[in-house]
């Protein structure tokens, strides 16, 4: 079962990208089947190329780091 400590140290080394953007990322929930629920919010709540970085940077970061995550999910 994937930890929620170890989801947020996860999500700590992509912030600082987002956060040159004026977004960030925030950890919602991570259910027991391996799905982390996040929000983004700032810039990255409303950008257009927020499913591709939710999908090619954040799902994509977590699952190489954590074998658990089976998704990612924006809420």
């Amino acid at each position: 079962m994937l930890e929620r400590a170890q989801v947020e140290n996860s999500l700590n080394q992509i912030r600082p990208a987002l956060q040159r953007d004026g977004g960030n990322v925030e950890l919602v929930d991570v259910t027991s089947d391996g799905i982390v629920k996040v929000k983004l919010v700032g810039a990255c709540g409303s950008c257009p190329m927020s499913m591709m970085t939710l999908k090619g940077g954040i799902e994509a970061k977590l699952k190489a780091d954590l074998p658990g995550v089976k998704a990612v999910e924006a809420v």
